[in-house]
């Protein structure tokens, strides 16, 4: 059997589960495979927690604002060759500078 008629057995075989549910109208796990057990509601509430945790982008501090700013090439491969965190050595550098040439 290729894989188009198993996919096609499958899809045969849920139909017609879902048209003759067991009686009750549950699914009634046999007790053998873990891996057939239906999810409790207290499982499936906690899974669902966690993907909502997860989701998105991490909360900043607060303190940063983001805007857009153009380099010179130079500049920035520099900064791009010493490694991760270029953005965060480049506020450095400027806070540095700021230091240094403080308007007063």
């Amino acid at each position: 059997m290729n894989g188009l008629n198993k996919i096609l057995t499958a899809r045969e075989d849920i139909l017609a589960a879902t048209r003759n549910p067991p009686p009750g109208g549950d699914y009634v796990w046999d007790g053998q495979d873990e891996a057939d057990r239906p999810l409790a509601r207290k499982e499936i509430q906690a899974a669902l927690e966690v993907v909502r945790k997860g989701r998105g982008r991490p909360k900043g501090s607060g303190t940063k604002e983001q805007v857009a700013v153009r380099f010179d090439k130079d500049i920035l491969e520099v900064f791009r060759a010493s490694g991760p965190g270029r953005q965060t050595r480049m506020n450095d550098a400027l806070r540095d500078w700021l230091r240094t040439h403080s308007p007063t």
